[in-house]
């Protein structure tokens, strides 16, 4: 059963995956006139316009829900296995793609927000909804829910639970199963909250430990500032098979960086337009610059914060693929947070463990959270017209129960299990946005059009020949929606 579910993942996650993100996002950047360079601007300003309402949240709220998913494990874990596996020049492949992903990310949550619904009071999208109602293969969007909800409630919570777990008992001494029934009680508390209190505590808790691991990578390129003339040479080298000690595994280099890179900041799988759905905004094409936006943060930032933690203290090891080492400098060190630990240890000594574990918590924590609204808008998906409460609360219990699992057990096959659903959810979300692309680029066009007249964009879909976008048939009208932009 172990083989078969290895061979799948690898099936999934096969190096066609990496072409096929790489030239989904390209085509993307082209058709959008690499709106990621251009409306750069926009993003950031967006980021910060308009307010939530009774069924949305606002446009900051739906990025720090994005990025509460988005900002996890990977960041830390999956930064050091780039470069223990592909050398420093796989940093440039994570950048290469985050820059290329940010068309995609654009692309999905601007559909997101197109086929959005008023469903229970609440704003519900992502790409079951947008599969359905935007090319009609409702069984398509079922799969895709299917898909989703099992690895958001019961295959991906153990793993962050078990990095949470793991990182507070050797940091702490901190047993596995109080860890456990502690996350459990403080999870259930947000939950069962509903929405309003998932995003309430994802706006302020991601923005502030994101900000606090970026300043902490400061500090140490700070007092290694005559190496960064060094470090960049060595990550571009490298990057493009020049460099003495790493030039030979520029594929490896190339695979890692891009693999890594879409792992952590999730552009075009699908997960991003569940929060944008979520948005409380006058144009669709307004929150897909926000969450185009969140590509940049996750990688561009968090990403090349551990980066440049490790690579400025020379904490790192590097093998090749025939197991020769390229460079070794932590001995008996596993790739993954421990390389981490060992930078920060090196400038401020017995600071290390501890804050690794705190910042996988709150990473991991938060992107628990996300992963149980997107399970839920599935839910709410599947049972539409329907009294979901009941199903409501049993997933409730099922990720409660998936959590706790993971804190005190092994999560290697929990990581098969939801590469797989991560995989199925990408390879179907993918084929969905290049199908689908249309009436995002329409919205892209009437923003800009609208933008350039001195308008504060506003969307009407009949307008623009847009079917099956209920929401957005008459213009947008601000009618109980508070601060609306």
């Amino acid at each position: 059963m172990e083989e078969f579910i290895g061979k799948l993942v690898g099936v999934l996650w096969s190096p066609v995956m990496i072409y096929f993100c790489l030239g989904v996002g390209l085509l993307f950047s082209i058709l959008t006139k690499f709106l990621q360079v251009r409306l750069i601007k926009d993003m950031v300003a967006q980021m910060f316009k308009g307010g939530s309402s009774s069924a949305g949240v606002s446009s900051f709220q739906a990025l720090a829900l994005s990025l509460s998913g988005r900002v996890g494990t990977g960041n830390i874990a999956g930064t050091a296995t780039a470069i223990a596996f592909g050398g420093p020049g796989a940093v440039f492949w994570m950048w290469t793609i985050a820059f290329i992903g940010a068309s995609s990310a654009f692309i999905e949550s601007t559909l997101a927000q197109i086929y959005k619904v008023k469903q229970d009071g609440e704003y519900r999208g992502g790409p079951a909804y947008y599969i359905e109602k935007g090319i009609g293969w409702k069984w398509y969007a079922v799969l895709f829910s299917l898909a989703t909800l099992l690895a958001m409630s019961i295959l991906m919570p153990g793993i962050q639970s078990n990095s949470i777990a793991l990182g507070l008992e050797n940091a702490f001494g901190l047993n596995t199963t109080v860890t456990g029934i502690g996350l459990v009680v403080l999870l259930a508390v947000i939950i069962f909250g509903g929405v309003k209190r998932i995003v309430g505590v994802a706006q302020y808790v991601v923005p502030f430990m994101a900000i606090a691991y970026i300043l902490l990578s400061l500090i140490i390129v700070g007092m290694n500032i005559t190496e960064i003339p060094a470090v960049f040479s060595l990550i571009f080298k490298s990057a493009f098979g020049v460099d003495s000690a790493f030039g030979g595994i520029i594929g490896m280099a190339v695979s890692w960086g891009v693999k890594r890179g879409i792992y952590s900041n999730e552009a075009g799988q699908g997960t991003g337009p569940h929060a944008a759905a979520a948005a409380e905004v006058s144009h669709p094409a307004k929150q897909g610059l926000v969450q185009a936006f969140s590509v940049y943060i996750d990688t561009l930032l968090v990403c090349t914060a551990t980066a440049f933690m490790i690579l400025f203290t020379g904490s790192f090891n590097t093998e090749g693929p025939d197991g020769t080492m390229l460079a070794n400098n932590l001995e008996g060190i596993e790739a993954g947070p421990g390389y981490t630990q060992a930078a920060i240890e090196s400038v401020i000594p017995g600071f290390g463990a501890s804050f690794v574990a705190i910042a996988l918590f709150f990473f991991a924590f938060t992107t628990i959270m996300a992963y149980y609204y997107m399970a839920e808008t599935n839910v709410a998906y599947l049972l539409r017209g329907k009294n979901s409460k009941v199903a409501m609360t049993i997933l409730k219990f099922v990720l409660l129960g998936a959590t706790f699992y993971g804190a005190v057990r092994e999560a290697a096959l929990a990581w098969a299990l939801g590469d797989i659903g991560l995989g199925i959810m990408v390879w179907l979300n993918l084929i969905a946005i290049l199908i689908l692309a249309k009436p995002a680029l329409k919205a892209l066009k009437d923003y800009e059009e609208q933008k350039k007249q001195g308008l504060d964009p506003v969307f009407n879909s009949t307008k623009l020949g847009i079917k099956n976008a209920e929401f957005w048939e008459q213009e947008y009208k601000v009618e109980d929606k508070e601060n609306a932009s």
